[in-house]
């Protein structure tokens, strides 16, 4: 895991690369990768990339990066990890490459070499790169199936940049600080910023699956190599009502296959612990693939004083897992001073504005106290065996409600109507009132599920230029189709798509890149994985499933305890609802604007924005 720039002027009229903008970008990463930092620069001085690096795999020198092909005609710089390095280098050794070190890195050089840029399609793994061909003058970057790993660039229309991180990329001293208006727009909709767009509006991310080429004649069009929507909509079509018979076995299968795969490092791998399914299951399985080690599986886990003794505290469920597993577990308190404490280096090392991420904050940080660098978590569950509430309610709002809402002006007089009431009542249900105009369609229940704010109050927020600006540039409902592009045409398969593409990467696992990658600390998805996703959709979408919790609790010998499999879902809490209220570094913020009775989350955003919206203060008031 690391953090990667590279700067490429391809246009005839760009000046030179400037070494220090490339090493202040890349150092704008140190956090990224203590372990050491590397450039390399053309002799022509037009193309040069740089790395952080965080040792996991081939510790030696010989697995520093940029990394020169044996020829030298290929360089790259690569963040991530591949889980198949071992299968794809046995068989590129019996095609006659032969290789220097023991690092994932060459493998990608000379798959390239054997495979051109189709050598994505065999990659297993979280990865971005940018690899230069001098050979073709082509720099080519990619980023994973799922979007695990980050890529970002900005285009001036003479030289291309790209980078790990958003606010690298502007430390450089070359991009614009603009806000783009499509991105606060989808924040305050979504608590996160979706993908194509980011907070500056010169830069923009590399969708996740796809990959894309720049020449001398400029950049190219955005190949997709990866579609969740295509592997579900597959699964569909030849699904048959005998699928799920055997699925279990299946199942866990297929579970142990992906976390034997996820283990392959040359230092030690932890897990992240809840009271969770998902992180009990993925504890059980690593514990059984790492049985004969010497070693003990270490888990780590938070807890909070305001949950003690709540079904919100997860510390003695967990404390149970470990020692059904057998595993070194440790439980870190985490206090509302501390909160208070780390709030501005959260704020800082916050690459764009989200609601979410101050628990991973706090459990990587507690997972590198141990001296752990990699862990494994069960982020990921709940998208692919739909464990979210979002697959019991989309698929009924959408069947309820698909006739009301497509008479015309029904929705929008239902709207004006239910704001009158609330007026009059003082008491509100934001989302309750856009049910006839949105509950409708997928795109629209969504939008209602995941919603932040609403579209008609954004308004009031950003001020009425900027919010009408911001929903004409990213149409937010024409979005969340977009993700729906193949359309699986069944219900669990569309919600899942949709939590995949756009929940689960838009946040879960940018929040977890971040703030993990502040502690110097890789962590790995096992339940967020191609090959796991191909072997058992067809079980996911088959008529006669069973329900798809059970299979992952079911995954571990021994199977999770049932009072593990019986918790009610509480999700990865902290208790920032109370600490926001009393938080002496947000009380001149705008979470004192809104009403007392406004859901945290909604507090929690509006204290984000005035981290990257110089006068949010103001937005916020006419909130």
């Amino acid at each position: 895991m690391c953090g990667i720039v590279g700067i490429y002027a391809y246009g005839a009229t760009a000046p030179n690369i400037d070494r220090e903008e490339l090493r202040k970008i890349r150092d704008q990463m140190a956090a990224r990768g203590p372990d050491g930092s590397g450039e390399w620069i053309a002799d022509d001085g037009r193309i040069g990339l740089g790395h952080r690096r965080l040792a996991i795999i081939d510790l030696s020198s010989r697995g520093c990066q940029p990394m020169l092909s044996a020829d030298g005609t290929a360089v790259i710089t690569f963040n991530g990890e591949i889980y198949n390095y071992r299968t794809l280098r046995a068989e590129l050794e019996a095609k006659g490459h032969i290789f220097r070190t023991q690092s994932d890195t060459e493998v990608l050089l000379q798959l390239y070499a054997e495979k051109g840029e189709s050598m994505v399609q065999h990659l297993r793994g979280m990865f971005a790169f940018g690899l230069w061909d001098s050979v073709k003058q082509v720099l080519l970057l990619a980023r994973d199936p799922f979007g695990i790993k980050p890529l970002y660039y900005s285009n001036d229309g003479r030289s291309l940049r790209f980078a790990s991180q958003v606010k690298a990329l502007t430390a450089g001293g070359h991009i614009s600080s603009a806000l783009d208006p499509a991105a606060l727009t989808g924040f305050c909709l979504f608590g996160s910023v979706p993908e194509p767009f980011t907070i500056n509006k010169e830069v923009r991310a590399l969708p996740a699956g796809c990959a894309l080429r720049i020449n001398a004649t400029g950049v190219g069009e955005t190949k997709r190599y990866f579609e969740i929507g295509r592997v579900l909509t597959d699964a569909v079509e030849h699904s048959s009502t005998n699928a799920a018979r055997d699925g279990q076995d299946i199942v866990r299968e297929a579970l142990r296959d992906s976390v034997r795969h996820h283990l392959v490092a040359d230092v030690p791998v932890g897990v992240f612990l809840s009271a969770g399914i998902d992180s009990g299951a993925i504890t059980g399985l690593a514990a059984e693939a790492v049985r004969t080690s010497a070693i003990p599986l270490s888990t780590v886990n938070v807890a909070f004083d305001e949950f003690r003794g709540s079904r919100d505290d997860e510390a003695p469920l967990a404390t149970v897992i470990a020692r059904l597993f057998g595993t070194d577990h440790s439980t870190r308190i985490v206090s509302e001073s501390e909160f208070e404490s780390d709030l501005p280096k959260i704020f800082a090392a916050m690459d764009q504005p989200t609601i979410d991420g101050v628990n991973s904050w706090f459990v990587s940080k507690a997972a590198r106290e141990r001296g752990l660098k990699v862990v494994l978590s069960g982020l990921g569950g709940d998208e692919l065996f739909g464990g979210y509430p979002s697959f019991r309610d989309i698929p009924f709002w959408v069947g309820a409600l698909r006739l009301p809402g497509q008479l015309p002006g029904l929705g929008l007089a239902f709207r004006h109507v239910y704001g009158m009431m609330t007026r009059l009542t003082r008491r509100t249900n934001f989302k309750a009132a856009g049910l006839l105009e949105y509950g409708g369609s997928y795109p629209g229940a969504y939008l209602l599920r995941r919603g932040i704010f609403m579209p008609w109050e954004l308004p009031a927020l950003l001020g009425e230029e900027l919010a009408q600006v911001g929903l004409e540039i990213l149409d937010p409902l024409a979005h969340i189709a977009g993700a729906l592009s193949p359309d699986p045409g069944h219900g669990f398969a569309r919600v899942a798509t949709l939590e995949a593409s756009l929940y689960m990467r838009n946040q879960l696992l940018r929040d977890t890149d971040w703030t993990s990658m502040a502690h110097s600390l890789e962590v790995r998805v096992p339940l967020v994985d191609k090959r796991l996703l191909e072997k058992i959709a067809p079980l996911l979408v088959a008529p006669d499933r069973a329900p798809g919790k059970s299979w992952l609790a079911h995954a571990p010998r021994p199977r999770l305890p049932e009072a593990v499999i019986r918790r009610p879902k509480t999700g990865f809490l902290t208790p920032i609802s109370e600490w926001l209220v009393r938080s002496k570094t947000l009380q001149a913020g705008v979470q004192a604007k809104l009403p007392a009775h406004t859901h945290w989350s909604r507090h929690w955003a509006l204290a984000v924005l005035s981290q990257f919206v110089p006068d949010a203060g103001s937005l916020a008031a006419a909130a």
